[in-house]
């Protein structure tokens, strides 16, 4: 058995693909679109997701792992070759780490909250989103200060990280918003995108991106 992907085009599941596409592994995509909703996709992930969300990677022993963070951080041990995150002993391990569980932790779940402000607020939808719609954009800022001046997040060299950028910024507020309040971070999200383990995972979930 291969990996099996659990997920769908531009969704959360694009992180972990990318990871896979880093690691050079071999894996089968199941197509669970509309899973947020009542339906056969839906029932499909449950199987493998108590939580029905994507990812949900099953891997080749049989295990699964259905957090970004955490198959990324699987397959960087498992290829420590191929540049996903530092080394263990490399000092640039302990701010990839921070930066990858910030992301994961702060960034991450305001999305579940503002795209489905009704499960949450379902008196005060239009204020839910709008609050978080600032908050998130506040937390991206604050991303981009404490960044440094080289071309990716970690300085001269790739990682994980800045598939995370890349694919994130597609996601509201967007690559306007970003080009705009935060050109570090568009500008690290286009070189990224560009990178060859990256460029065509990137063509398959966001194939109408400018």
């Amino acid at each position: 058995m291969t990996y099996r992907l659990y997920g769908a085009p531009g969704w959360g599941s694009t992180l972990a693909e990318a990871a896979l596409a880093w690691a050079g592994e071999k894996f089968e995509f199941v197509n669970v679109e509309g899973f947020d909703q009542p339906g056969p996709a839906r029932e499909t992930l449950l199987k493998v997701n108590p939580l029905a969300r994507v990812p949900a990677l099953e891997m080749p022993d049989g295990g699964t792992l259905t957090e970004s963070a955490a198959i990324t951080l699987h397959l960087a041990d498992a290829h420590p070759g191929a540049g996903l995150a530092p080394a263990a002993d490399d000092p640039l391990r302990a701010p990839f780490l921070n930066r990858l569980m910030w992301l994961v932790s702060a960034v991450y779940p305001t999305f579940t909250y503002r795209d489905y402000p009704e499960r949450w607020a379902p008196d005060a939808k239009a204020q839910l989103v709008e609050r978080v719609d600032a908050f998130r954009q506040s937390l991206w800022q604050q991303f981009e200060g404490e960044l440094g001046d080289g071309p990716f997040v970690l300085g001269e060299t790739a990682s994980a990280l800045d598939a995370y950028v890349a694919i994130m910024t597609h996601w509201y507020p967007r690559r306007d918003w970003f080009r705009a309040h935060c050109p570090k971070l568009h500008a690290i999200a286009l070189r990224a995108e560009a990178l060859p383990q990256l460029a065509p995972v990137m063509a398959r979930n966001f194939p109408d991106a400018a």
